[in-house]
This record gives C-alpha cells, sequence and structure tokens, in this order.
C-alpha cells in the first residue's frame, strides 16, 4: 500500500471508522469499514465517555480486521449543537520596500481578522479564509506575489466548546488512536461530495444524520456559513413510534424497509405489519400512513431547519446551485423531490465522488462524513510529503496548531 490514512465519525447513530490508501499523491481508495451502534451520544455530544469509548474502539478493531492494517492515527469529525460559526475581517498594510504579498502579510492578515471576543469556554476549531482584498479589489483567491500596499482578508471562524471537544477528544484517545485533525463534519462531508461547479456558484450542504443536520453554505470556492441544528433522522424515528404505537426499533426498521418522504408516492393498498408494544397482538398499518408521519418531519427539516436556517444567513438569493443532501437520512426515498418542491431550487443526494474501494461505502450518502475525513487529511494534511505543497496547503497547515488546545 502506498500511504495509510484513517477516519473516524463519531455520530449519534453510529461510529464509523475508515481505512484509506492514498495512492500517487492524489487517488483515495478506501480498504477498511468498521461501522458500529453508537453508545454514549446525544444529539451528537458525548454523554458517557465509558460507553463511547467502547463503540469507538470497537469500531476501530473492526475496521482493522476488515483489511489487516492497524490504526495509530485518525482524522476525527467534530460536530453538535455547541459549535457556532462568524465571519471576521483582518488588514495589515504591506511592506514598502516590496509592495509585494507574501506569506508573512497572509499571516498576519488572517491572524488580525482572529481579533474578535470569544467566550471563556469556548475554543476555535477552524479558522478557514473565505478571501482576500488588495487595495479594494475583491475576490482574490491566492495573493501571493501581487502587487499593492493594504491586504486585507475574509476569514470564517468556527467555534465550539471546550468540554464538548475534549470529551471527544478523551474517548479517541481511549481508544488507542493519536488524532491527526479534528475537522468540523460538514466540511468533511463536503470535501467528498461537492462539485468545484457547485461551491463556484453558491451551494447548500446540508448533512443529515442521526442526531444533527449540518449545514454549511459554499460560495465563490469558500465556506461562507456553518451552522448544526439538532433535528435530524432520529426524529423521523421518533414520530413513528408515537404515531404507530410501536417501539424505537422497530420504527426505524421501518422508516428504512416502507419510509418515503412523499405520502403520494404510496400505494394506498400496501400494508405492513409491525410490532406494538407490550404483549398487544401485531398492527396492520397502511404504508401510506407511515409515509403521512415521515412526510410531516421531512418538510419540518427542509422549510424551517435547512432553508428558514439559509434565509437567516441572508444568502439564500446566491446559491443557483441549489441543496446537497447527504447523511444517511438522505437516503429517504422522496427526500429529494420533496426538497425540489418546496425549496423552488436544484436538490440532489450527494455521495462520495472521485473515490475507489468498497462500494458499500462510495456509493452511500452515509459514508460521506468518513470519506470527506479521509480527503481532508489527503489533501490539508501529511499524506503528500513529495508533493509541494499548494497555497491552500499552506494556509489549513498553519492553523491545524489551533487544534493544540483541545489536546493533552
Amino acid at each position: 500500500m502506498d500511504r495509510i490514512i484513517a477516519s473516524i465519525d463519531v455520530g449519534t447513530t453510529k461510529v464509523c471508522t475508515l481505512i484509506g490508501e492514498v495512492i500517487g499523491g492524489d487517488r483515495l481508495r478506501v480498504v477498511g469499514r468498521g461501522v458500529v451502534p453508537s453508545r454514549g451520544l446525544q444529539r451528537g455530544r458525548i454523554v458517557d465517555t465509558a460507553q463511547a469509548t467502547q463503540a469507538i474502539t470497537a469500531s476501530v478493531e473492526k475496521a482493522q480486521k476488515s483489511c489487516g492494517v492497524e490504526v495509530k492515527r485518525a482524522y476525527v469529525g467534530v460536530a453538535g449543537g455547541h459549535i457556532s460559526s462568524i465571519n471576521s475581517r483582518g488588514v495589515v498594510p504591506i511592506s514598502r520596500s516590496v509592495h509585494t504579498v507574501t506569506q508573512q502579510e497572509v499571516d498576519r492578515a488572517i491572524e488580525a481578522a482572529q481579533a474578535i471576543a470569544i467566550p471563556h469556554d469556548r475554543r476555535i476549531v477552524h479558522i478557514i479564509p473565505r478571501g482576500f482584498s488588495l487595495d479594494g479589489q475583491d475576490g482574490i483567491h491566492d495573493p501571493l506575489g501581487l502587487h499593492g500596499t493594504r491586504l486585507e482578508a475574509e476569514v470564517h471562524i468556527i467555534t465550539g466548546s471546550i468540554a464538548a471537544i475534549h470529551n471527544l477528544v478523551q474517548c479517541v484517545q481511549g481508544a488507542g488512536v493519536h488524532i491527526s485533525d479534528l475537522v468540523l463534519q460538514p466540511l468533511a462531508s463536503g470535501e467528498a461530495v461537492l462539485t468545484d461547479t457547485e461551491r463556484e456558484a453558491g451551494v447548500v450542504l446540508a448533512d443529515i444524520g442521526g442526531g444533527t443536520t449540518d449545514i454549511a453554505i459554499f460560495i465563490n470556492g469558500s465556506i461562507w456559513h456553518t451552522l448544526i441544528r439538532e433535528v435530524a433522522g432520529n426524529h423521523l424515528t421518533n414520530d413513528l413510534v408515537i404515531g404507530l404505537h410501536t417501539p424505537f426499533g422497530t420504527a426505524e426498521e421501518i422508516k428504512i424497509k416502507y419510509g418515503h418522504a412523499l405520502s403520494r408516492a404510496v400505494d394506498p393498498n400496501e400494508v405492513v405489519e409491525l410490532q406494538a408494544f407490550g404483549d398487544r397482538p401485531r398492527l396492520s398499518v397502511p404504508c401510506q400512513h407511515i409515509a403521512l408521519i415521515l412526510e410531516a418531519r421531512a418538510k419540518d427539516i427542509l422549510e424551517l431547519i435547512i432553508m428558514g436556517e439559509v434565509k437567516k444567513s441572508g444568502y439564500d438569493g446566491l446559491l443557483p446551485a441549489g441543496v446537497v443532501l447527504t447523511g444517511g437520512t438522505a437516503e429517504l426515498p422522496g427526500l429529494r423531490e420533496l426538497g425540489e418542491e418546496m425549496l423552488n431550487l436544484p436538490v440532489r443526494i450527494g455521495r462520495p465522488q472521485n473515490v475507489e474501494g468498497l462500494v458499500e461505502v462510495t456509493e452511500s450518502p452515509a459514508y460521506a462524513t468518513g470519506v470527506g475525513l479521509l480527503l481532508w487529511g489527503m489533501r490539508y494534511g501529511q499524506a503528500r510529503p513529495s508533493a509541494p505543497p499548494s497555497f491552500w496547503q499552506n494556509v489549513f497547515g498553519r492553523f491545524k496548531g489551533v487544534l493544540g488546545a483541545f489536546l493533552p
């Protein structure tokens, strides 16, 4: 194998460890997978470190056994309602002697943009440059080597709860794995499922998992807005528990096997039998009734959580590429069609792109975050030591240092 890289996606419903092989420096093949049910998590937050550590350990061991490769280090996803973001600007003068933008000026401008008040219980997770302007000229992607007198950097700063991230770090390290980097989950998912054309035109990425819906807005090739809301796939299942009077496990199975987000697309004569609570006899439920319950919650997620938050951001008129839905809940039949009807925008299901290997991983939106973490490591980590770093690799490499605050 050329070079091995691993990722751990600690989600509300599952813990997924992926092992990838980097081929030729710029191709990724997924060679190992370990998926186990999550334990000790609620809505993206760890609430029981012992149980969460056990689940992560089981996931890592399963991935190792699947391909015979030991996982020593991994890129780890971060999510949860504790994540927030803000955009900021920093301005610096350029040296009078040369009037040429060097890496030093770029660093200083980005550092100046960090001069914002952050609560004592929060820390920076990512500092992502959105773009630069030079002497008032906007839209500059890479300012190195340009001439001018005043450089301005606009950055997207993502922060998280110190306690929540420390708990995640503790559990991963408790499983015997060192953390190569912590990466916000919607950023990772974007690496896996979005095209360059969508990023440039303007697109909303909505990663709908079990416990959270992670939203990221990309415009002009960079991220402009991120947020995470604690409404997602488990709410669909809970609605079935209440509406059908059936246990959670049965409701989840029914959702996966018979669920649909468009009730009118379901045969009204189709009926399914399911287990009831206690010793009550099995229930016969029309599939259209199941779809009606799921459709109501799906509309909430699409309208209130996705587009409602997008409108609050002020970028709703700058998204011609529409919405890309990914995550396990994106596989619900009819969700894409319902989204196009409600949002009046193009909607597609985001699956990992330009990745080889295990078909069950590379073709499923449920693995977008895990694959994206591998791609993040390949592109911005240490997977290409022989290749000269690009401007953006330099940027992400420099600001990985902020994550040292979370590591013991």
